[in-house]
């Protein structure tokens, strides 16, 4: 049986024999280029900072604009109720349609984005979203409101996959880790935020003011990509290295032709720094077009499919899918519970306890990396040097017990109707906690294991998550007026912690079960 630490026979083994995604860590002193920039000043790679600043300025606008509102109607649950006179479950299901076609819909724009560009991508899924808030806005009937949060769903599907496409192209790998740290915070941010708005712009304006500041965020969003987003997307096919930092055939040859050394590239790319935009990137359609546009749909459509049959893969998607679920059950929950007798609380009040989530997030976002990153590297340095993925799986554990504690303090706290601020400073803050951190941890095992389809392995989980979160949002309302709360709300939080057991024979299996699919094609497949 195979664990992380295994021994090895002598320090300077060789990792040719070695399952994608075993690392050894390199005793270089200079800073290695991951992917080697071309001289094209119309590179990403090689614009100025400034411009790559304006990028991830883009990048968190699509996070945060898409994240702000589709989902945020849980303290306007009253609103809704009276203004069509429907059930609590009927008008939950505006959340639940919502969510299942925004994880759908990536099986648009993704192959979209591959084919044609980013740029396309992200302004039309503003424009798409930006008409469904005004339809939203402008709805008199229950049936128009379902159909705008359809085509609001659709449209904001971007978000949970072209930001860390946009992070991919613009910036080198050792760059990468901070902006996605970033990107998850303020994606989940936007998610625990814009409740807080909706309840507080609701109570004093009305439901529909919230919709038409959508409205004015997606308005100011859309001109603002139009004239300052180029186009991203770049064949690196052609590319290869004029600078080779390998002094032995014994080199890994995958990493070869990708890695050059700074002051190398610096040295003989006048461009790298100093490049920008062409105006091409701006107002061509097809600027950087793929040059073969229905294979790189059809890999981006089938990819996420296939990569459901790896084991690592499927285990990530169910890991972050039920840790969303188990904070979606806070937003499809609190006016339920705090808008009724004894607390009898405002629309903004109940919004305002999101504020407990966000809090938990933050502190999840900024503690998941530092300590996913320190066991791993504890763990390396006694395996001599040798990194697997599963090392991070460790860090798992407190966010694990945190779930669980905050899971029981909800439910029973719910149940035997505690003092409010127990179930959220405690319940909510741990909830929001896990959730940002054990997305992080599973889905960075799951790309460690497979680098080169880190954008499938998004779309599948994105799609195995929104499924699941679908299904909590049909059933659970029914289930906890049957029930109570205690029962749905505890297989929702238990199922999610068994999902999280199966990392430990992950620690032991996981490298065999990442040799059984070493030699499969998603190794060797091209950026889009």
């Amino acid at each position: 049986m195979e664990t992380p630490e295994a021994n090895n026979q002598a320090m300077d083994i060789s990792l040719e024999s070695e399952p994608p995604g075993t690392e050894l860590l390199s005793s270089h002193e200079h800073l290695v280029l991951v992917p080697h920039p071309s001289t094209d000043p119309a590179d990403p790679l090689t614009w100025t900072p400034w411009w790559k600043r304006i990028m991830m300025a883009h990048m968190i606008l699509v996070a945060f604009t898409h994240a702000f509102g589709p989902i945020s109607i849980a303290p306007q649950v009253p609103f809704y109720m009276m203004e069509w006179d429907r059930s609590l479950h009927d008008v939950l299901q505006f959340t639940g349609v919502c969510i299942l076609v925004l994880g759908f819909s990536n099986f648009f724009w993704v192959p979209m984005s591959s084919a044609i560009g980013r740029r396309p991508a992200i302004i039309l899924s503003g424009a798409v979203s930006l008409i469904a808030c005004v339809l939203r806005a402008t709805s008199t009937s229950y049936g128009a409101f379902m159909g705008a949060a359809v085509l609001h769903g659709f449209g904001a599907g971007t978000a949970e996959t072209l930001p860390p496409v946009l992070i991919a192209d613009v910036m080198f790998l050792h760059e990468r880790g901070v902006w996605m740290n970033i990107y998850t915070w303020v994606y989940f941010g936007g998610l625990m935020l814009g409740p807080i708005v909706a309840g507080a712009i609701s109570d004093r304006f009305g439901w529909r003011s919230f919709w038409w500041l959508n409205v004015a965020l997606y308005a100011v969003a859309f001109v603002f990509q139009l004239f300052t987003c180029p186009e991203t997307r770049f064949d690196r096919k052609h590319i290869v290295p004029t600078n080779d930092t390998s002094s032995s055939s014994d080199e890994t040859p995958e990493k070869i032709p990708t890695a050059v050394q700074l002051e190398d590239a610096s040295a003989s790319n006048p461009q790298l720094h100093s490049g920008r935009p062409t105006a091409r990137q701006f107002w061509s359609l097809m600027a950087h077009a793929s040059t073969q546009p229905f294979k790189a749909i059809g890999s981006s459509f089938l990819t996420p499919w296939y990569l459901f049959s790896f084991p690592i893969v499927q285990w990530a998607s169910f890991t972050f899918s039920w840790s969303a679920s188990a904070f979606l059950i806070v937003n499809l929950t609190q006016s339920q519970v705090f808008a009724a007798p004894p607390y009898l609380m405002s629309a903004s009040a109940v919004g305002l306890t999101n504020f407990a989530p966000f809090v938990g997030c933050t502190i999840g976002m900024v503690t998941a990396g530092p300590f996913s990153d320190w066991v791993s590297m504890k763990l390396t340095m006694r395996n001599r040097g040798i990194r697997e993925p599963e090392m991070r799986l460790v860090a798992l554990v407190p966010y694990v017990v945190a779930t669980l504690i905050g899971g029981l303090v909800m439910a029973y706290g719910y149940q035997n109707l505690w003092r409010w601020e127990i179930i959220v400073l405690v319940g909510y803050t741990l909830l929001g906690m896990q959730c940002s951190a054990v997305s992080a941890i599973a889905m960075t095992y799951a790309i460690d294991s497979y680098k080169p389809v880190a954008g499938e392995i998004l779309v599948a989980a994105t799609v195995n998550k929104n499924l699941w979160g679908y299904g909590v949002s049909v059933f659970l309302t029914g289930w906890i007026i049957t029930d109570g709360f205690v029962p749905g709300l505890m297989t929702i939080i238990g199922t999610m912690i068994f999902i999280c057991m199966i990392a430990v024979p992950l620690w032991f299996c996981g490298k065999t079960l990442r040799r059984w699919t070493g030699k499969s094609w998603v190794h060797s497949a091209e950026e889009t």
